[in-house]
C-alpha cells in the first residue's frame, strides 16, 4: 500500500498496489506492519458499514470523545464519496482545518483518520457503501459531532446540501454545535 499523508499531520491517504492477472486483481487493504512503519494503529477491532440509499446523502462531522477516541479506516466498497475530515487536536497547527477526498469503489482509496478528528461523507452516488474499521469499539454516550456547515471550518460539500430533506441528512447532524461552541 502507498500511504501518502495528508496536510493535516496524521491522516493518509492509502492508495492499494493491486497485483493484476487476466482474472482481476488482488491487493492488500490494511496491513498491521504497513501501519506500524508510518507510526500508525492498524489494530482494528470493530468494523461497520453504511449503506447509503441516495446520492447527495450527508453524515456528519462526528467523532468519539475521550476517553473513547478511535482511528478509523474508511473505504468504498459501492458507489463514490466525498470524505471530510477535521483536525479537533487542541494546539495543533492545522486545528479547525479540513481536508476532502474522493473515495470510491472504483479508485480504491482509503482513508486512514487519527484520534481527534471529526468525519463526514457525501455520498456522490446512489447506492453507495461505506465500510468503516476502528481501533476502538463504539460506546454509546461518548459520540458528538459537529456541524457540517461550521462557516468557520467551511468544508466546500460537492453537493448542494438541503438541510431539512430527512431522505439524505439526519435531524441530529442539522442539530451539532459549532467547533467553537463544542470546543
Amino acid at each position: 500500500m502507498k500511504f501518502t499523508e495528508t496536510p493535516l499531520a496524521g491522516a493518509f491517504v492509502l492508495d492499494i498496489e493491486p497485483h493484476a492477472d487476466a482474472r482481476g486483481f488482488f491487493a492488500r487493504t490494511a496491513c498491521a506492519e504497513d501501519f506500524a512503519r508510518h507510526s500508525l494503529d492498524g489494530h482494528f477491532v470493530q468494523q461497520s458499514v453504511s449503506f447509503n440509499a441516495l446520492k447527495g446523502t450527508l453524515r456528519g462531522l462526528h467523532f468519539q470523545a475521550q476517553p473513547h477516541e478511535e482511528d478509523k479506516l474508511v473505504r468504498v466498497t459501492r458507489g463514490a464519496i466525498f470524505d471530510a475530515i477535521v483536525d479537533l487536536r487542541q494546539g495543533s497547527p492545522s486545528f479547525g482545518k479540513w481536508f476532502g477526498v474522493e473515495l470510491s469503489a472504483s479508485n480504491h482509496r482509503q482513508l486512514y483518520i487519527p484520534k481527534g478528528f471529526a468525519h463526514g461523507f457525501q455520498t456522490l452516488e446512489d447506492s453507495s457503501e461505506v465500510l468503516y474499521a476502528m481501533t476502538v469499539p463504539y460506546a454509546p454516550g461518548f459520540g458528538r459531532g459537529i456541524r457540517w456547515d461550521d462557516p468557520a471550518i467551511g468544508v466546500d460539500w460537492p453537493l448542494e446540501v438541503d438541510s431539512t430533506d430527512r431522505r439524505r441528512i439526519s435531524s441530529a447532524d442539522t442539530t451539532h454545535p459549532n467547533l467553537v461552541a463544542s470546543s
